[in-house]
């Protein structure tokens, strides 16, 4: 089977450029250096899914070429993964999109966007979406693909990574429990987010990323969740030649 991912974007919270920042990676003139935030496309068997609204989702589908969902999964309920949400209008006009997320990130998503969920008067029209608690460790089934939640650490908040086939995609991570790696073997591709090279009490570093991609052994890593403390060129030239620097817009393919 062929399986195809789109990273969106792997910036941080803010993106980059940074608002009135004069780093040199917010000046940058390389492209590379403009990081939306982060969210991801994955195609396999006829089926599109999603991980994360960011809030730049409505570019990021136009840029991509999106046209349906057939699924939503949320790896947190962090603004710069989840407050594109309401984006899903259009996506979701002629039917709901079923949306998958840990139980404490779908109570988020009904506290912030109660509206959804609300008897209101017709304008615009609003997202709908089918809202589905998933347990850690409990597959998804969407079509003939199996989507599995990974469970992991940001700081102290309890989130997830999702697996479609041999693709693995991990972002705000600041550690992979133990119980975790069986979940993450036999990777083709892996995306893992490498915040910046200081450290940091909810991110990976650099380093640290480094480190779980020797652990976990994917045939391919892309580091994601980049800041502006980071250029690109920087990553190019202190990782290995199987790790690589993700870029808004990367288009990657493997087979299972």
């Amino acid at each position: 089977m062929d399986y195809r991912i789109t990273l969106m974007g792997t910036g941080t919270s803010i993106g980059i450029p940074v608002p009135g920042c004069k780093c040199s990676t917010c000046r940058s003139i390389d492209k590379r250096n403009r990081r939306s935030r982060c969210s991801a496309f994955i195609e396999a068997a006829g089926e599109k899914i999603l991980i994360d609204t960011s809030p730049e989702l409505r570019l990021q589908a136009l840029s991509a070429g999106i046209d349906r969902l057939d699924a939503v999964f949320w790896t947190h309920g962090h603004a710069d993964h989840l407050h594109g949400l309401d984006d899903l209008r259009a996506l979701s006009r002629d039917k709901p999109i079923p949306g998958y997320a840990s139980q404490e990130t779908c109570d988020e998503i009904k506290t912030r966007f109660d509206y959804l969920w609300k008897n209101t008067q017709r304008g615009g029209g609003k997202a709908r979406i089918n809202l589905r608690a998933v347990a850690p460790g409990e597959p998804v089934q969407v079509g003939p693909l199996q989507i599995m939640p990974i469970p992991l650490k940001h700081g102290n908040l309890q989130v997830f990574g999702w697996r479609c086939g041999p693709i693995a995609y991990i972002t705000d991570t600041s550690e992979i429990p133990q119980t975790s790696y069986p979940l993450l073997e036999n990777l083709k591709i892996l995306v893992i987010g490498a915040l910046r090279f200081k450290n940091h009490s909810t991110h990976f570093t650099v380093e640290q990323a480094l480190e779980e991609i020797k652990k976990i052994r994917p045939e391919r890593a892309y580091l994601t969740h980049i800041s502006h403390e980071v250029s690109h060129r920087q990553l190019m030239k202190g990782t290995p030649r199987w790790v690589y620097p993700a870029r808004d817009g990367l288009t990657l393919k493997t087979r299972e």
